[in-house]
């Protein structure tokens, strides 16, 4: 029985390639370094799965920046304004990425969003009406020589070709991005013969969409392209890659596809497994089928006993010949390696023998594989009785379970799910209450995390610092923030978060249930790494977590000062999470705790106070037809946090990257008093969701970018926020960034947000404002 990997971390088991991209991107560094650390990381990845037993190991799942972005390079679908910068490769791909603002060259970044329901962004394919498509960057090719160079021969792995153009935007009106498909498949077809004849026994195509809803163009489309491709090379051998969801109906689509091996997940969806072991079609044909039974999102040990059930139910359907051993998903979404981590203060030993990391999971995927086997040898079958033991320990733990917090859950009742008075009675209040001026200006809540204020951090953990030194410095830290602030004239002040790791660790450490590590990064974006807590118990907040440091910040300024919390839903998303309960059980406790803080803040003069939430679109389930539970249970989950207090305190959220359309009523029904988005990079186009809703509470759209360095000016978010009040009552509009400034650096932030405040007065006096 055959084994195969999708996908590996590419950031590096210490993080070499954000070191290494950021160090090339302030110049510290030469691309020369840059590719040599890059090389060395697939290098390694390459070895680990070969020594780990793994068949088919995965090539050109390593990218600099983003996997799409790779394709929309290597497919030569570059948009006009990145033309001038076609003859540095390198250059171009990463003003894609994060723009550029050098040497009188002006460029905005291309847009960003989410990669389906996870927390990893993807850079966003531009298409226009007469889109040309070319073979512009060799990647593919490249790494597949390479691997084979170092005598490792690869399972080349690209975004097939439906999902690639789904996954990307129509900057024009009138054609449908679906109909550019003739157009692309002769590239497509152009780059899979290179290979092919450069050796590649198998290709992997990821085709995610498939296990969306399809309209009958988009299953069509899916007809063409296999065929098309079919056609070109009809000796290569094809596996079509599914994950996160269900085939459900479109299973006899993916069962007709003219390839060799279908990928299932069968973590996220295991009864679709039935579909295709009942389908005539696909059980005459010599398809074989990869189930996705190791968890490739989660930080779990896999169940070897409930796994090996299910590959004997296919066996004994298919035969082993036709069945292989997957990840659910490729393992850019896990951490690294479980045996990094040496601490047992943050990771103790039992429950860190219940986790699997990215390594860990290609031996349970090569275990399963031997297992299987009738004939398997005495260690695999010491690691078969090794498993089912640290499974059964978890399930018994005394860790796990805190009575009173199930009961305050089971007690809640309506009323802790709203506010006293509708919107339109708090809009009043808050009115008179915060006397702010019409298009009030703020922050999303952080300031620059420069390395000295990371070294702080790290000095105290290493008892370099005593506490109370440590907290005279952040002091210190959050005096001249404020004192900042006020100079250029920000109306509602942020401490600036300068005593936070990360937006959620930060609280993880601060609640109970939750465990972390010391080198379990994940990358998010680009050179962005988190490091998700882990949840394996019950939650609740044993003392305040941030009222000191607001407190403190307020305490320095007669102006408002918001308080910083990240909301319930955001902190289940971005956290490992438990999976021996509904993540609604989680979410709620999350919620109560996050509640108590809320009240503790008001009750320490703190009269504005943020919730964010940007994960909330992140976790709508990929089938409609799953949204309203999902929904129902996320959004209480918000009001259960934010409905504690007084009308007079005024209930901010923030949201990431998110197509709002097809949820506007449900982020209404958060009834948060303001709510910030991301809409720089889109040009304010977000806005129409709010707009054709009537949005009732007031908003903040982003008016610059901060996941790029380049300084936008005045007159650019002036355009920005005329757009706005085409859509939007001058009386609901706030002027913000489109997120935090944790990752930019001191002299663009003073001088984006110099920008920012002209660009909130011109507004100012610009526009009479109907109270």
């Amino acid at each position: 029985m055959r084994t195969q990997n999708l996908g590996y971390p590419r950031i590096g088991i210490k993080r070499e390639l954000k070191k290494a991209s950021e160090s090339f991107w302030v110049g510290k560094a030469t691309q020369a370094e840059l590719l040599e650390t890059a090389a060395q990381i697939r290098l390694k990845n390459w070895q680990t799965q070969k020594e780990a037993g793994i068949d088919l190991i995965p090539s050109n799942d390593f990218s600099l920046y983003d996997q799409v972005l790779d394709m929309s390079l290597m497919l030569g679908a570059i948009p006009a304004r990145y033309q001038a910068l076609q003859n540095d490769e390198l250059g171009l791909y990463f003003a894609m990425a994060r723009g550029v603002q050098k040497d009188g060259i002006d460029i905005s970044a291309m847009e960003m969003t989410k990669w389906f329901d996870t927390n990893y962004h993807y850079i966003v394919p531009e298409f226009v009406k007469d889109q040309q498509f070319r073979y512009f960057l060799k990647k593919a090719i490249n790494q597949f020589s390479e691997a084979k160079s170092a005598g490792i021969v690869t399972k080349p792995v690209f975004i097939g070709p439906v999902t690639y153009l789904l996954s990307g935007k129509e900057k024009e009106t009138g054609f449908n991005r679906i109909d550019l498909l003739d157009k692309l498949l002769p590239v497509y077809v152009e780059v899979l013969k290179e290979l092919s004849v450069a050796g590649a026994e198998w290709i992997q195509l990821d085709e995610p969409f498939l296990v969306m809803d399809l309209n009958a163009d988009e299953q069509i489309a899916y007809q063409k392209a296999y065929q098309f491709i079919r056609n070109a090379l009809p000796k290569q051998k094809f596996i079509i890659a599914t994950y996160f969801e269900d085939l459900d109906e479109n299973t006899k689509l993916a069962v007709s596809l003219p390839v060799d091996c279908l990928h299932i997940d069968l973590v996220r969806a295991p009864q679709q497994l039935n579909s295709f072991l009942e389908n005539p079609s696909f059980r005459k044909s010599d398809k074989i089928l990869s189930l996705g039974v190791v968890d490739g999102r989660n930080v779990w040990k896999n169940d070897f006993t409930k796994s090996l059930n299910t590959i004997v139910k296919a066996t004994k359907v298919l035969g082993k010949e036709k069945v292989w051993i997957a990840p659910s998903c490729s393992l850019l979404h896990a951490p690294c390696d479980l045996d990094l981590e040496k601490d047992e203060e943050t990771l103790p030993a039992e429950i860190k023998n219940w986790l699997a990391f990215a390594k860990q999971k290609l031996s349970e995927v090569v275990t399963l594989a031997k297992l299987s086997d009738s004939t398997t040898n005495k260690k695999y079958l010491s690691q078969l009785t090794e498993n089912q033991l640290a499974i059964e320990q978890r399930k018994v733990s005394a860790k796990i379970h805190k009575p009173h917090v199930g009961e305050r859950v089971k007690s809640l009742h309506d009323t802790d799910f709203n506010r006293l008075n509708d919107f339109e009675v708090r809009q009043e209040t808050q009115a008179k209450a915060l006397k702010l001026p019409a298009f009030p200006t703020t922050t999303i809540g952080s300031f620059p995390q420069t390395t000295e204020i990371r070294q702080l951090r790290a000095r105290l953990k290493k008892g370099e610092l005593t506490e109370e030194t440590y907290n005279q410095l952040i002091e210190s830290e959050i005096e001249k923030s404020v004192r900042w602030q006020e100079e250029l004239g920000i109306d509602v002040l942020v401490h600036g978060e300068f005593e936070r790791n990360d937006m959620v660790e930060y609280f993880g450490e601060k609640l109970s249930g939750y465990v972390f590590t010391q080198n379990g990064w994940v990358q998010s974006y680009g050179s962005r790494c988190v490091k998700p807590p882990i949840i394996y118990g019950d939650i609740e907040r044993p003392e305040a977590m941030t009222v000191k440091w607001s407190a403190l910040a307020q305490s320095k300024t007669n102006k408002l000062m918001k308080g910083m919390l990240t909301g319930p839903v955001t902190i289940l998303q971005w956290s490992f999470v438990r999976d021996d309960q509904p993540r609604s059980e989680t979410a709620f406790q999350i919620g109560l705790a996050i509640r108590d803080e809320v009240q503790a803040l008001e009750k320490a003069g703190i009269k504005v106070i943020q919730i964010d939430e940007p994960a909330i679109r992140e976790g709508l389930p990929l089938r409609k037809s799953k949204w309203d539970e999902y929904l129902r249970w996320a959004v209480n989950a918000f009001r259960l946090s934010a409905s504690g207090v007084n009308d007079e305190t005024q209930i901010h959220t923030h949201m990431c990257y998110s197509e709002f359309n097809d949820i506007i009523e449900h982020i209404a029904a958060m009834d948060a008093d303001v709510i910030t988005i991301e809409t720089s990079r889109s040009q304010m186009e977000l806005l129409k969701a709010f707009a054709d809703f009537k949005y009732p509470n007031e908003i903040g759209p982003g008016v610059y970018d901060i996941h790029s360095p380049r300084i936008p000016s005045t007159e650019e978010m002036v355009i920005l926020l005329e757009k706005a009040l085409e859509v939007i009552p001058a009386r609901n509009i706030w002027v913000n960034p489109d997120c935090g400034l944790k990752t930019r650096g001191w002299h663009e932030t003073d001088e984006a947000l110099k920008n920012m405040i002209a660009a909130a007065r011109f507004i100012r006096k610009s526009v009479q404002i109907n109270s």
